[in-house]
């Protein structure tokens, strides 16, 4: 069983009250009990040594890795982050110093976004770090961006330059919360996710949850320089396209919006964020499937990105 194949196994029959607006299957699930006309957000994490980051790595990005994956889910909510609960699993022969980095690390982020952070649990756990992040947020009920809202002939846009984040970003990527919010306020997306695991397979999460198709364009794709040279290097035939489709941990925004928005949306985009690519790399379809085009060839995109729990072949 892998990742996916558990997670509807566990979610398929999970308990609910008439509090729950959004439950589980979205970024974050959606709450009443904030102010009239405002949902409250709750969204969870966890980062793991070993699979998230290594021994090596600086505690002070360790901290703020575990946070910013969630701020990162709140965004793709559109929401306004609040308050953190947090839950660090030690080695019994832990590095105080090291320990404190990490909290260290973790606070000066949440000082950025005005996030409290609140309380939490401290536990050992066998030879190796983890950190678990539950997060608060609020988002007016009408601005709220679901991945279930895509239409056929959606155009589809995502931020940034995708792949190669293991060559560092995915400790340094800013979660973005001020493009979203400015997104929902202005353009009001069809459908929103980040992209934690890839853009491949996170484009199919939207596309499930909506019952579309897409089509992606190969030639506008924005590979990060990244990418290329982490496929130069591999020497393995593993292109940058592929690696910009499916390597994951670039949190940028992926979205949806009827294509008659799509010139306005990148004008006042250029006005607005001049220091981050926005571009639009195809188009949803009536038709199911994620294909992409290079040149005249269509091709389905049968590739995922970052899987836990892999079935063994």
């Amino acid at each position: 069983m892998d990742e996916l194949e558990l997670i509807r196994q566990v979610t398929a029959n999970l308990p609910t009250n008439d509090s729950v607006v959004v439950g589980a299957g979205d970024d974050c699930a959606a709450l009443k009990g904030g102010k009239a006309g405002e949902l409250l957000l709750f969204k969870t994490d966890a980062i793991v040594e070993g699979v998230h980051f290594t021994n090596d790595t600086p505690p002070e990005k360790i901290g703020r890795k575990a946070l910013a994956r969630c701020l990162s889910d709140i965004a793709a909510m559109a929401g306004t982050p609040t308050a953190a609960v947090v839950t660090a699993g030690l080695p019994k022969d832990f590095d105080p110093d090291h320990a404190i980095a990490i909290s260290r690390g973790m606070n000066e982020l949440a000082r950025e976004h005005n996030v409290a952070i609140v309380g939490g649990e401290t536990t050992t756990n066998p030879d190796r770090i983890l950190v678990s992040v539950s997060l608060l947020g609020v988002v007016p009920e009408k601005q709220i961006a679901l991945r279930s809202g895509a239409r056929p002939g959606d155009a589809i846009f995502v931020t940034g330059e995708l792949g190669g984040s293991l060559e560092g970003r995915h400790l340094d990527f800013e979660p973005r919360l001020e493009q979203a919010r400015w997104l929902a306020d202005r353009f009001r997306p069809n459908a929103m996710i980040d992209v934690s695991d890839g853009l491949a397979s996170d484009l199919k999460h939207i596309l499930e949850a909506s019952g579309v198709g897409a089509e992606l364009r190969s030639v506008s794709i924005p590979i990060s320089r990244a990418a290329r040279q982490a496929a130069a290097k591999s020497g393995n035939g593993n292109t940058p396209l592929n690696r910009a489709l499916s390597d994951g941990e670039d949190f940028e925004l992926l979205f949806t919006l009827p294509s008659k928005d799509a010139v306005p949306l990148l004008d006042g985009w250029k006005t607005q964020f001049p220091d981050l690519k926005l571009t639009c790399i195809g188009k949803t379809l009536a038709e199911r499937g994620l294909r992409i085009r290079d040149d005249k060839t269509v091709r389905p995109i049968d590739i995922d990105g970052y899987i836990h729990f892999k079935k063994s072949e």
